[in-house]
């Protein structure tokens, strides 16, 4: 009988009614191997989760990153439950909305006034459209993922249903290479609206190239946006521009302030915010108070805490022994890990097999393992020195059976379940 009977049996049910059996691409059955995974999770504690056919993991996905804290964290819990007696959603707005905006506001170098949205797309969306409205332009550059909506992913491959004249207003520019979007600058002259960015994502900048985005993007009049979705409360208390010291004029934050409840943030200079009055940007559900409770929480608790210090430091003990792994095994051409120390993705490589063989069979060995993840290390403050250490012997036993495989060629005869597939690349 499958390990993961009952999550594949589920998996049947939930095709029926819901596409891809998932409201969350990231988290459907596109991302991982049938036969090889679960596909659903019926509860977490801490740093671990528990599959509906209970089998145990630790988390190193951590709700993309929304988990900061770890499951069920008490101090967020206590927040909550004490907004409940209150209420969720009311006629007028409740006090939290401006007790959250002000942390915020202390908190984010760049923060002068905030609103509240539900998911990363809506911040960055929200965004775009203060650019377009202080410029009185519709062009757009961006380097990174920045959420579904038409104006962003219809200059992706994933771009059915937008509509052309759409996706012609959007450009990519590519990560350290500022000859890339001076080129988008001198197609479009007078154009650009907004140059939106991850301030980092798989590589750090080099030679200064954060400050010379914004730079180049004042220069031609263009609105500089952080997309702090993932690295704000993570890198830094105040996100990746206090972290590199380069401050945009907007930024959009959201997964991990709120430890798992769905709100998200766009903040920046006031003269650009206050366009929020005249800009549409409103949802029913904006000053929902138990995510601002929860929010309010998390980012108290990020502040007060070394939340930041031991996230990186677990980081960089992975990130550290993961190269040395590596190294060992002689396993370099196929195998490398990159990012930002709280934030590590592994790269697998096309070199003696297809780096869908690497990926598929690394999916297998960690879930087998007890190791919950997407080949990236997303760490939470509940993760322990224990876990850390319990991630490394994994770690090392699939690169030692990596290396055999390779050395024997006879990589295919391990594998027993279907290749995964390429998905649209953003980064």
């Amino acid at each position: 009988m499958s390990r993961y009977k009952k999550s594949e049996d589920y998996l049947e049910r939930a095709l029926k009614t819901i596409p891809l059996g998932s409201q969350t691409f990231s988290k459907s059955m596109t991302h991982l191997p049938y036969g090889a995974s679960p596909f659903f999770i019926q509860k977490g504690e801490g740093a671990y989760v528990w599959d509906l056919d209970g089998n145990k993991y630790i988390d190193f996905v951590c709700g993309l990153l929304s988990v900061s804290l770890g499951y069920n964290d008490p101090d967020v819990n206590t927040a909550v439950e004490k907004q409940l007696k209150q209420g969720v959603s009311f006629s007028l707005p409740h006090p939290i909305e401006a007790e959250l905006a002000e942390k915020i506001v202390d908190m984010v170098p760049c923060a002068e006034m905030v609103r509240f949205g539900k998911n990363g797309s809506d911040a960055t969306s929200g965004a775009i459209r203060i650019a377009r409205a202080y410029t009185g332009r519709d062009h757009v550059a961006t380097c990174g993922y920045h959420g579904w909506q038409d104006w962003y992913i219809g200059s992706t491959t994933r771009n059915l249903g937008v509509p052309k004249c759409v996706q012609d207003l959007t450009h990519t520019f590519k990560y350290n290479d500022l000859a890339s979007l001076e080129a988008i600058f001198d197609k479009h002259p007078g154009q650009v609206a907004a140059v939106i960015m991850e301030p980092m994502n798989v590589e750090f900048p080099k030679d200064g190239f954060l400050e010379k985005v914004k730079a180049l993007a004042h220069k031609n009049g263009a609105v500089l946006i952080f997309d702090e979705v993932i690295t704000g409360f993570r890198f830094a208390k105040g996100g990746a521009q206090e972290y590199f010291g380069v401050i945009p004029d907007l930024a959009c934050m959201g997964k991990g302030m709120a430890n798992g409840f769905p709100i998200s943030v766009v903040m920046g200079r006031k003269d650009l915010m206050k366009l929020m009055e005249d800009i549409f940007f409103s949802f029913t559900f904006g000053g929902e108070a138990v995510s601002l409770a929860a929010a309010l929480a998390t980012i108290t608790k990020i502040d007060q805490l070394p939340v930041i210090d031991k996230v990186r430091a677990n980081g960089e003990i992975i990130y550290s022994e993961v190269k040395k792994k590596l190294k060992k095994y002689k396993l370099q051409d196929c195998i490398d890990i990159c990012g930002f120390p709280s934030w590590t993705s592994f790269k697998f490589k096309d070199s003696f097999y297809s780096k869908w063989y690497y990926k598929t069979m690394f999916m297998k060995f960690m879930m087998e393992s007890g190791v919950m993840t997407v080949g990236s290390n997303n760490i939470s403050y509940a993760h322990s020195q224990e876990d850390i250490e319990k991630l490394l012997v994994v770690y090392d036993g699939f690169f030692s059976l990596c290396s055999e495989l390779i050395q024997k060629g006879t990589f295919e005869d391990y594998l027993d379940i279907p290749l995964m597939k390429p998905l649209f690349s953003v980064r």
